[in-house]
């Protein structure tokens, strides 16, 4: 048996997120239909975590094991042969058998764009939020730099987030590594989120009353005091899915 690692890019807006369900077509589901054609066996396909239906990635991992000989180059050509347009494979690796994509993983960047512009071009209606009104950066720069560190993230936890069998205790106490604000001329922004590991729905949940805190609906002392209420009323809305897409999956510190 070998273990072969895949890095994924994919438009999440006409799927049901990333994990295997019943009720309607999922990233996870695609690939493992296409590997199993080309690997000639049932191909279970883990993955570095989970997306939301409507949330995109440029760099999921997942891994996979098998007996197949056919090369890491094949598998990869293979795939986006197969595979729809709306997902590619952008690298096929064998790795170390004892890889594991989610539990080697050290941390993940995430990346929430906004359009502030009072019209949103219809084409990129399914991969940015529309705020269309004049946000404080100032505020929303000094909530970004308060995240960085470890907390408590109860109060943006959507429920039934938390994997109690690999918990270790955490509950919802997570560390964000890095947080970044990048504006250009032409309205969109783009919130930067890495940390080590993330609750359902936190980064949008986060966005949602950090937008909150731009638009000048609270203030970021009261953005600081949600974390201690450890309850999710006391938050913001949630962000929608489109403007949310997992970047990269860190395999070192080197974020």
């Amino acid at each position: 048996m070998r273990t072969v690692k895949l890095l994924i890019a994919f438009d999440g807006s006409g799927y049901c997120g990333w994990q295997r369900q019943k009720n309607g077509p999922t990233i996870q589901a695609e690939i493992e239909q296409a590997l199993s054609v080309i690997c000639n066996d049932d191909i279970v396909l883990h993955g570095a975590g989970r997306t939301d239906a409507g949330v995109h990635a440029e760099g999921m991992a997942a891994h996979f094991t098998t007996s197949s000989p056919v090369t890491a180059g094949n598998l990869l050509r293979g795939l986006n042969a197969l595979l729809p347009d709306a997902i590619r494979i952008l690298e096929a690796t064998d790795r170390e058998r004892d890889f594991h994509a989610r539990y080697s993983a050290l941390g993940k960047t995430y990346r929430y764009t906004i359009f502030t512009g009072p019209v949103m071009p219809p084409c990129r209606r399914l991969y940015v939020h529309h705020v269309p009104v004049d946000l404080d950066f100032t505020s929303i720069r000094a909530c970004l730099d308060f995240l960085v560190g470890t907390h408590d993230f109860s109060s943006f936890e959507a429920t039934g987030s938390r994997d109690r069998k690999n918990e270790n205790g955490r509950g919802a106490v997570r560390t964000m590594y890095r947080t970044e604000l990048y504006q250009y001329a032409d309205s969109y922004v783009d919130l930067l989120f890495t940390g080590g590991g993330c609750l359902r729905h936190m980064v949008r949940n986060l966005t949602g009353t950090i937008i909150e805190v731009g638009k000048g609906k609270r203030n970021v002392e009261e953005f600081k005091r949600i974390f201690d209420y450890r309850d999710r009323s006391q938050a913001g809305t949630t962000a929608p899915a489109c403007g949310l897409s997992l970047i990269k999956v860190h395999y070192s510190k080197a974020w």
